[in-house]
């Protein structure tokens, strides 16, 4: 139960503090979200830790590890859930003595940090990684002294805040903007609100659902509208649910239900995190699938939704709305063409993460079959991915995270998934995504193919264009709240009151001698004729490159740029 109520106190200690810690994060715009990240992913596995009635150290780790590696979001997400996933693995393998020691504690610390090290490619020192290193060398000291528990997590705690406090030492960018590290501060929010409640103090355990977000939105609402008829649907039933068992699943378990769930459904995802079995199959009959799952364990998470009622309902609200625009236009006006049967299973398919309508129909336009809804404003979890995989019937799948936040989910759900090939591509910003479609090319194999996108998106020069929320100094730019920011892909462009200033600015530094093509989108809350202008007065001042203007429909960001 101590486990139990200390890791609900963390959650809810974090969650409370979010936007503080949101506020932390090194460029002052108005999606700086790792407290968002790293909250939506605490939450995951507290809702699954708070649904244990019955409270072991054993299932309560459980809980812990699998939720948080389903729900992690944005690259301070997954490094949290790696460090919840080192430090369950610890106890568990420890967890028949019923009681963990300053040793087992000190050994979780530890291998805490050994998971989360290993799941970054190019670790950085002065962020959540150092905070979480320091206090796993500090209990390592301290937990071979006499001395009692939690009078040593005290010491291990104001250690990690003294490394929180030395992190702009570490890295000029939070010296420069007056800041700790936002992931480190999230990390000693947590273990400070689980430290609370181990001392006895009077600290929230309930768990509210923290808000959904775009990325968590219903399959039904996210789906392609009138893309294919009911006859198209094969398996009619989207099923899931998780299969809770009394030991820890075998890899040949796991292959003989997926290789069952093969015979009687399509777009399957089946994996195993220890005694659960995650399963989502599209079949016509979930009440053997349920069975199936029975045969191995107790039954969680059940769902089931009807495909084809779902798809009427969006094509009769579909056909009602064109209905209304046609009473406009002549009778005799040329009906559309049906869209074409999507067909069998592919070589190759393509996911996308993105956020407005318009870049969402040019990353359709250019072959991606799934769009994931979110990206700047929100990051999708690592479930987010996985599940539209399963939504693309396709035997080799490319991811397109474009953005460097959403990468290390994607790479996680690449790990998780075995039925299919995840092939991540790793984009870092909306235009480098669609340069990499456009690069694909079908002639070529898997590997081809990711090296010839990798290249192409690596020739984009891209920018972003947004206001400021607070007050700082960045690259030497003294920003103001509510100043016009670029910020291009190795930092600050153009600080400016205007926004044809500020993009006028960054453009010049973006173009030089071997510039052929500009390509400016432009988001929600520009009216298109501002951008028709602003486009109009860099075709003139620069002639000789080609400049495009599309409607991308993003939130936050003014506009996404390119030069290539």
């Amino acid at each position: 139960m101590a486990l139990k109520n200390a890791f609900l106190a963390g959650a809810n200690s974090l969650n409370a503090k979010k936007e503080y810690i949101n506020e932390l994060n090194v460029f002052p715009v108005p999606d700086g979200d790792t407290g968002t990240n790293m909250t939506m992913t605490i939450m995951s596995a507290a809702r699954e830790v708070a649904a244990i009635s019955e409270p072991t150290i054993d299932n309560v780790a459980k809980a812990m590890a699998s939720g948080s590696l389903r729900g992690a979001r944005g690259n301070s997400g997954v490094i949290l859930s790696q460090l919840i996933r080192g430090f369950t693995k610890e106890i568990r393998e420890n967890a028949e003595a019923g009681v963990i020691d300053d040793v087992i504690l000190a050994r979780a610390f530890n291998r805490a940090i050994e998971t989360a090290y290993k799941a970054v490619m190019k670790p950085k020192e002065g962020t959540i990684l150092t905070v979480a290193k320091g206090m796993a060398d500090r209990i390592t000291e301290l937990s071979v002294l006499d001395e009692d528990t939690l009078t040593m997590l005290e010491k291990v705690i104001a250690y990690g805040d003294d490394v929180l406090a030395k992190t702009p030492d570490m890295l000029p960018v939070l010296k420069e903007a007056g800041v700790v590290d936002s992931g480190g501060q999230g990390l000693m929010t947590v273990v400070k609100g689980a430290l609370a409640s181990l001392k006895g103090e009077d600290v929230s355990i309930d768990i509210d659902d923290v808000e959904m977000s775009p990325a968590a939105a219903p399959q039904a609402e996210r789906k392609s509208r009138g893309d294919i008829s009911t006859a198209d649907i094969k398996f009619g039933y989207c099923t899931e649910f998780m299969v809770n068992g009394d030991h820890e699943f075998s890899d040949e378990e796991v292959d003989e239900l997926r290789s069952w769930l093969n015979g009687v459904g399509d777009s399957i995802v089946c994996f195993s995190d220890e005694n659960i079995i995650k399963v989502h199959v599209h079949t016509n009959h979930p009440g053997n699938a349920f069975e199936k799952g029975l045969s191995m364990g107790y039954l969680s998470k059940m769902k089931v939704d009807n495909m084809r009622l779902e798809h009427n309902e969006v094509l009769i609200k579909d056909a009602s709305k064109i209905a209304e625009s046609e009473k406009s236009k002549s009778s005799a006006a040329p009906q559309e063409e049906p869209k074409k049967d999507l067909g069998p299973a592919r070589d190759f398919g393509f996911i996308s993460v993105s956020a407005g309508e318009g870049l969402t129909e040019i990353f359709k336009g250019v072959g991606v079959d799934y769009v994931i809804e979110g990206g700047q404003t929100m990051n999708p979890s690592t479930e987010d991915i996985l599940n539209a995989c399963a939504e693309v019937n396709a035997k080799t799948i490319f991811v397109l995270p474009n953005n460097k936040n959403i990468i290390l989910a994607a790479n996680q759900a690449k790990d998780i998934i075995e039925d299919k090939t995840i092939i991540v591509v790793p984009t870092k910003t909306i235009p480098q995504g669609i340069t990499a479609m456009i690069s694909f090319s079908p002639d070529m194999t898997a590997e081809e193919n990711l090296e010839a996108m990798k290249d192409a998106s690596e020739c984009v020069n891209s920018a972003e264009v947004t206001y400021a929320v607070r007050n700082t100094t960045i690259d030497g730019h003294a920003i103001q709240e509510n100043d016009i920011m670029v910020i291009g892909d190795d930092g600050l462009l153009s600080v400016q009151k205007d926004i044809e200033y500020a993009v006028n600015e960054a453009v010049a530094k973006m173009i030089n001698n071997e510039s052929e093509i500009v390509t400016i989108y432009y988001g929600k809350d520009v009216k298109k004729e501002d951008a028709e202008k602003l486009s109009g007065d860099i075709r003139k001042k620069y002639p000789s490159v080609e400049t495009e203007l599309q409607y991308g429909g993003q939130p936050i960001y003014y506009y996404f740029i390119s030069v290539e």
